[in-house]
């Protein structure tokens, strides 16, 4: 360990005595968000934290210190300040030789589901795991790592042949990420509610980790087909992106016709594990959140297995082999269908293989933290970590789609409706259209044959905008304006008017009723050959997949 003079202002100012100052260490966004983890196992009271970037990867961008600066309770150092002081403890989730600079007892953790890429640049050899190379851990032929975690022992075997010389520093100490992860499945019902999977729709959870060999980097189009090809009322989308991603490319951009038809993007420093609590059906690659996923027990499909940049010997490259495969060429709906009918792919021998001690990293990490903590007892409480927060999407994409092509079915007064979010770039002809008011551009708009004004506007009374809606398209099968939460009025291609009331919607303590869903429920019907006079006497029961809203009428004003 270097010996630096000490470089603290004085202790004088503070009002709680400082026992122990921790640094985090980061080299790219994925790396720091995992040291936060780790850290969650300390008490606040009585440490200084303190995060710095060690300097050279090629995923380091402005991003990444910005993301640092706006944690709370950390001071973000330069690297060169950072090696000048001393610490009692420095954590890192991925591993540089330049880190012997450090004067401080180093603990280094992995950033996924174990140590399995192969990155030359890193290890400097082409057989070594990244993280458990001989290139990354020794300077001038010495270990300079005080503790190489490990998330099982199989680990031990690949670092017996890449670094024997580390073995005395490895310790197995299980996977705290994986443990937060299984610490709050209590909230999976919380979590799919905030990713809009509710009213029984099902949530489709994409991932990609990078390279091009991912999924992203080998089927760029694929989230944008699922949404297209699933109906909208019985599936939701979610895409997670690995971190390096965002920092190479701008997601946003690339996934922007796919998140105005409904697709959820997780932002890359938080939220992809809720979501992994939250899915039903997982379609991923080789990367860590694909493990994570089957070893949650969630039904996992792969698109790319990354075979090329993968130890071959790792859990990783097994897991790539014996997944279950998804044709992103083949029918979506029908092999998420499948998929979602029979139990998940019993993959647990392989994702065993990458995590050990299931729900226990905590209390082997917390007092090897501490025993580095010299002036600092370990709290005698049991150590926990701590559910993650509900996740939140990135902003500028849309819960609600403004554009739908409508399939419905009726049988007597049950309207089943399928509603696929419309792509402008997918002429695939599919019933009829229905969209919102606030949809850009008219060319549908004289196609469509329902139309719905979702928010009540009370300076643009609903009968005067219904009237002035069907002199401006009178092909229109069904105009309706919201009149609240579960009210409407429609106007029918004859001029006839009804207020619709949700009376009762299976599912939710309080009846909620989309107007463009009733709109098209309606319009399905009459062409069917149903009769409107009979809307007030027996009313309807719209359908989408396994959820049910009865709806009642009567004739309006």
């Amino acid at each position: 360990m270097p010996s630096h003079p000490h470089v603290w202002p004085a202790d004088r100012w503070n009002t709680r005595p400082v026992k122990a100052r921790v640094l985090a260490v980061a080299r790219t966004l994925t790396s720091a968000t995992r040291v936060l983890d780790v850290l969650t196992l300390l008490n606040q009271d009585g440490i200084e934290r303190y995060f710095t970037v060690n300097p050279g990867s090629a995923f380091a961008d402005r991003g990444l210190t910005d993301y640092l600066r706006d944690l709370p309770g950390y001071t973000v150092l330069e690297w060169e300040d950072a090696v000048r002081r001393r610490f009692d403890l420095a954590v890192a989730c991925a591993v540089h030789a330049s880190m012997h600079r450090l004067d401080a007892h180093l603990v280094v953790l992995p950033h996924g589901a174990g140590y399995n890429r192969l990155v030359t640049e890193s290890t400097g050899d082409t057989v070594s795991a990244a993280g458990l190379s001989r290139n990354e851990l020794t300077h001038r032929g010495r270990v300079f790592v005080d503790v190489l975690g490990l998330s099982h022992p199989e680990q031990l075997d690949r670092l017996r042949v890449s670094c024997p010389e580390a073995l005395d520093v490895a310790r197995v100490v299980g996977d705290p990420c994986f443990d937060r992860i299984l610490g709050s499945v209590r909230s999976r019902d919380a979590y799919r509610a905030a990713l809009g999977a509710v009213d029984g729709r099902r949530l489709v959870v994409v991932n990609s980790t990078w390279s091009g060999h991912s999924l992203l980097g080998r089927r760029p189009d694929l989230p944008r087909r699922l949404v297209r090809r699933l109906p909208a009322d019985e599936y939701t989308v979610a895409v997670v992106l690995h971190p390096n991603i965002w920092s190479r490319h701008d997601p946003e951009t690339l996934l922007d016709d796919a998140r105005r038809m409904g697709l959820r993007l997780i932002p890359p420093h938080q939220g992809w594990q809720a979501a992994l609590v939250a899915a039903d059906c997982l379609i991923g690659d080789h990367g860590s959140v694909s493990v994570y996923g089957a070893a949650l027990g969630r039904r996992t499909l792969l698109v790319a297995t990354g075979a090329a940049e993968l130890d071959p010997h790792s859990p990783s490259y097994a897991f790539g082999q014996a997944a279950p495969v998804l044709d992103p060429d083949g029918d979506l709906a029908a092999q998420l269908e499948q998929a979602l009918a029979r139990d998940p792919a019993d993959l647990s021998d392989i994702t065993d293989r990458s995590l050990a001690h299931h729900g226990e990293s905590a209390r082997l990490l917390r007092p090897l933290l501490y025993s580095f903590l010299e002036r600092l007892d370990e709290p005698e409480g049991e150590p926990v970590l701590p559910p993650y927060p509900k996740p939140v999407p990135r902003p500028g994409g849309t819960d609600r789609p403004t554009a739908y092509d409508v399939e419905g079915k009726s049988e007597g007064t049950e309207v089943s409706l399928r509603r696929y979010p419309f792509d402008p770039n997918d002429p695939t002809p599919r019933g009829f259209h229905a969209l919102t008011d606030d949809h850009p551009g008219d060319a549908l708009r004289y196609t469509a044959e329902v139309l719905a004004r979702t928010e009540p506007h009370a300076e643009h009374p609903a009968t005067h905008w219904l009237a002035d809606t069907a002199a401006e398209l009178p092909g229109l099968a069904v105009a309706v304006a919201a009149l609240g939460p579960a009210r409407h009025l429609l106007r029918l291609h004859t001029g006839r008017l009804l207020e619709a009331l949700a009376e009762r919607d299976f599912g939710r303590a309080e009846p909620v009723l989309d107007p463009l869903l009733l709109g098209s429920a309606v319009a399905s019907w009459l062409a069917d050959g149903g009769d409107p006079a009979g809307l007030p006497e027996h009313g309807l029961t719209v359908r989408t997949g396994e959820h049910r809203t009865r709806v009642s009428f009567r004739t309006g004003p």
